[in-house]
């Protein structure tokens, strides 16, 4: 258990952002320490150097007159062996130096100078050997050259006070700094677990939006993303929903009427109005399912697309397919306008399907009246028959699912209810009379578009 839950926390998002942002301080303050002490390496030496040359200049007079007087000391000595200078007064801090002729004849050397500090060729300038960094002048006017030798081990020693002292605070300081970059992280990635916290409490019984105030922009655009997902599953548990209560209330009557039918065909040996009488139930089964896939397709809106659309055209091709029934020919008729044809933005085929909703319900409840496919500038699409029309309290009905004004007849129901719904879905306009302006009698539906 104590594993598991060290592993979620390792895992967690707060857990990670601590450590990486550990890693990336540390990382950084390493590349600093080191870029200092690269720096203060080439401060220590240039310091040191600058010793050797003001020590170096500063001598060698000194050096000159200190040989010139061993030398009257020493006048019978060997002059192949170098004269050694007096101990200076401190000789922890006593200066390495000798002082060469031209013929690389060590003429004179300090007390405390070891025989191989110098052992470097004789140039003006720096060189270096294993453990000493010695400066060569060069008399301006003898046959000379003086020599200081300055101990590597002292810049060594002083560069590694640097480092040590740069990295220590550094190994002293992190634990602290990694509480700290895990407290602030786990303070500002609470509202984060807030959030999933609201999202987990949804389901499909509860689909509200997240309201979490102070959100950080990059959570608030999350916010704004899963409240749009949770608006369209709602959607879509709606259409769903829709679908089974519509299928339930729909098709109840045309199934039992089907079965009816067909077991009483059965019981009198299959008489044919009895096997008449079952299609019919079956066609209005099959018409109220396709009714029902009409709207659950229109109520998504999942798959509309806006597009431009010649209203003419559109209109032509769905009295096109009415016109195929010979009986239906001589009672559709196409008006359109004279002038250019008026285009609209939406979705043809959801227009075709509302388009045709009302001119089958027109074709219904007319009779045997003529029916009229109107389209008008500047984006208008009429249905209008001269039938019987409805009163003004069933013309307030209309609209609404499941209403039919005829015991006979399948009604407006959920034909109007799709017309309804694809044109909400355009943000369009429908507009319903009866009887049409001008006429005694009759019905007509208007779909106002918007203008492409």
């Amino acid at each position: 258990m104590s594993g598991s839950l060290l592993r979620d926390r390792r895992d967690s998002l707060a857990g990670r952002l601590t450590r990486t942002l550990i890693l990336w301080v540390g990382g950084v303050w390493l590349v600093c320490v080191f870029a200092v002490v690269w720096y203060v390496d080439r401060e220590i030496n240039h310091n040191f150097d600058n010793e050797l040359v003001e020590v170096s200049h500063r001598m060698f007079d000194m050096a000159v007159q200190e040989l010139e007087k061993l030398r009257l000391h020493h006048e019978n000595g060997n002059q192949d062996t170098p004269l050694i200078a007096p101990k200076q007064l401190f000789s922890e801090d006593a200066v390495m130096y000798q002082v060469v002729d031209v013929h690389e004849h060590v003429l004179l050397r300090s007390a405390e100078a070891p025989d191989d500090a110098f052992d470097v060729p004789l140039a003006a300038g720096f060189a270096n050997n294993q453990t000493w960094r010695i400066y060569t002048v060069r008399h301006p006017t003898l046959g000379l050259y003086f020599q200081v030798a300055d101990p590597l081990d002292e810049r060594r020693r002083a560069l590694n006070r640097t480092l040590f002292g740069l990295i220590i605070p550094l190994g002293a300081v992190l634990p602290l700094l990694a509480l700290v970059l895990r407290r602030v992280a786990r303070t500002e990635l609470r509202v984060l677990q807030q959030l999933a916290a609201e999202i987990e409490k949804r389901n499909g019984a509860d689909l509200r939006p997240i309201t979490l105030p102070g959100l950080p922009q990059e959570l608030r655009a999350v916010g704004d993303d899963v409240n749009r997902l949770l608006e369209r599953l709602s959607q879509s548990l709606d259409v769903e929903r829709a679908l089974a209560a519509n299928a339930a209330h729909e098709l109840r009557t045309p199934l039992a009427a089907a079965r009816l039918r067909l077991q009483t065909a059965l019981d009198h040996d299959l008489k044919r109005t009895d096997v008449e009488g079952a299609l019919q139930a079956l066609q209005m089964l099959s018409h109220r399912a396709e009714k029902l896939l009409q709207l659950s397709r229109a109520e998504s809106g999942a798959s509309l697309a806006r597009a431009r659309v010649d209203l003419v055209q559109l209109a032509g091709t769905v009295a096109q397919e009415f016109w195929q029934d010979p009986q239906i020919n001589e009672r559709l008729k196409l008006k359109v306008p004279d002038s250019t044809a008026p285009v609209a933005f939406g979705d043809v085929d959801a227009l075709a399907i509302a388009l045709r909703n009302l001119v089958e319900n027109a074709l219904r409840y007319s009779g045997d009246g003529r029916v009229t496919i109107e389209v008008a500038a500047p984006c208008v699409l009429a249905v209008r028959d001269a039938g019987p029309g409805v009163s003004a309290e069933q013309l307030q009905t209309l609209r609404k699912r499941h209403v039919r004004h005829g015991s006979d007849r399948a009604g407006y129901g959920l034909g109007m209810s799709i017309v309804g719904t694809i044109v909400e879905k355009h943000h369009a306009t429908l507009e319903l009379a009866s009887p049409p302006p001008g006429a005694a009698r009759g019905f007509e539906a208007r779909i106002v578009l918007q203008p492409a």
